[in-house]
């Protein structure tokens, strides 16, 4: 009766790491995603407006069949109403630090990253009266590591002060992106 319990548990535990292998190297060979994969936002976080500077979250939602990568520093370019590119410069948020993490995100989940900016206070050349830049409706992003561009809405419309500058966390897996606390 031992032999047999012995046997079976060998058998259960040579499946589970048969799984769990597979798992594994099912998402190490995971493709990155492109811009087609991805359809998102870029909103502004309630409550983090402050000291002159407010956060956005960029949140993409993989729409394709199959697990697919982020890592990086996500590209981006700042559209006006009419289609127009406005001035768009993109930091990291702690130069220096972890500047890349793979994120896997599986069909329907999700990716985030957070932009932390001024929307009122001009920069150097930028007039003193009215918006200091154009107000961007939407954000062109250029996916890390795969390339290809989707292009998602912006909510509310806003200007990005400072020439476009804003500073960009790194892409993580979920709905909202991390706080630049």
């Amino acid at each position: 009766m031992r032999g047999k319990w012995w046997s079976a548990l060998g058998v259960a535990v040579a499946g589970g790491i048969a799984a769990f292998a597979a798992t594994t190297v099912t998402a190490a060979m995971a493709p990155a995603c492109v811009g087609k994969d991805l359809i998102g936002t870029f909103a502004g976080v309630p409550g983090s407006a402050g000291a002159g500077s407010i956060s956005y979250n960029l949140r993409l939602r993989n729409r394709s069949s199959r697990t697919c990568f982020v890592s990086g520093l996500a590209q981006l370019q700042l559209v006006g109403r009419t289609g127009k590119t406005l001035p768009t410069r993109v930091r990291p948020a702690h130069p220096g630090a972890l500047t890349a993490v793979r994120v896997d995100v599986r069909p329907g989940g999700y990716t985030a990253a957070t932009a932390r900016f001024s929307p009122d206070v001009p920069g150097v050349g930028e007039g003193g009266y009215g918006p200091c830049e154009p107000k961007a409706y939407r954000v062109r992003v250029t996916v890390p590591p795969g390339g290809g561009v989707v292009v998602v809405p912006i909510v509310p419309a806003t200007s990005v002060c400072e020439h476009g500058s804003m500073a960009f966390s790194v892409m993580v897996a979920g709905r909202n992106g991390p706080s630049h606390a």
